[in-house]
This record gives structure tokens, C-alpha cells and sequence, in this order.
């Protein structure tokens, strides 16, 4: 549980506080209508009549006074993989770490600035290596409707 709950802070203090853009407008957006239909949901009136609207966001953003918590830490071009499997009868032989290596040198070569990887909760071993790799965790994603841990590793 105590290991739970350091990996949980050390995942908040990966976390990247910056000055919204334009970019993020739209997500702003979505975070915001997800936020007021859940407080409608609560039976809370609180944003209930609008506010903020798209041009208050706006408003925020060319004062430079709107921000936004971001979960990955590196800005810039990344390199991710969507799938690792490896062979039964090469279990337990550091197969899978070593094509992570492989993989973040490779882009590391190419100037890609991180290395993005996303697995399920439940997925122990993969887990197990994301951690031996130097994987950073940065907090879910939502990937095709179900909650995803996502991990990190800033490349050289």
C-alpha cells in the first residue's frame, strides 16, 4: 500500500504545470463539459449555466493567465509502441527490455524527444518491465473506452 501511494506522488510530480495554448482549446473543452455533467450528476447547479463558455477559456488564454496540468513530461516529437509480445519459449530472457533498448535508441538517433507506452492495470509483467526499463508513470489514459496506465521515458 505505502509503495502504492509513492509511486501515486511521484506520478503528481512528473506532472507538467504550463501556460494554456491555443491547442489546447479544445481539450479544455471536453475536460470542462465532462466536469459539469458530472456536477449536474452530483446534483450540484455549479457551472450549470454555461459558464465557463468557449470564449471565457479564450479570454484566459490570450491574457496568459490559463493553465493546464499535463500527464506526459516531455514536450515534443515521441516514439510509442501499441504492442510487445514475446515469444513462450523466450520468457524470462530480458527479450522484451531489450527491444524497449533497442527501440529508444533507435529514436533517440532520430531526435525523438520521449518514449510513450501505455498497458493495462492488470498487466503485471509488463509492468514489471516498464519499471526495470526506467519507464516514468504518468498517470491513464483512455484508450478505445477503457482506462490505460501511461508511462514515460525521456531519451538522450
Amino acid at each position: 500500500m505505502r509503495s502504492d501511494r509513492n509511486e501515486a506522488r511521484s506520478a503528481l510530480r512528473a506532472l507538467e504545470l504550463r501556460a494554456a495554448a491555443e491547442d489546447d482549446t479544445a481539450r479544455i473543452g471536453e475536460i470542462i463539459r465532462d466536469a459539469r455533467r458530472r456536477m449536474r450528476e452530483r446534483g450540484s447547479d455549479q457551472w450549470q449555466n454555461g459558464y465557463p463558455a468557449p470564449e471565457d477559456i479564450a479570454r484566459d488564454i490570450r491574457r496568459g493567465c490559463g493553465r493546464v496540468l499535463c500527464t506526459w513530461r516531455c514536450p515534443g516529437p515521441y516514439v510509442v509502441v501499441h504492442r510487445l509480445a514475446v515469444a513462450g519459449e523466450a520468457l524470462g530472457r530480458g527479450i522484451a527490455e531489450e527491444f524497449l533498448r533497442r527501440i529508444a535508441a533507435l529514436a533517440a538517433a532520430r531526435g525523438t524527444a520521449s518514449f510513450r507506452i501505455d498497458t493495462n492495470f492488470d498487466n503485471t509483467p509488463m509492468l514489471r518491465v516498464l519499471r526495470r526499463a526506467g519507464f516514468a508513470h504518468c498517470g491513464t489514459i483512455d484508450y478505445d473506452g477503457a482506462e490505460r496506465l501511461a508511462f514515460e521515458k525521456a531519451l538522450e
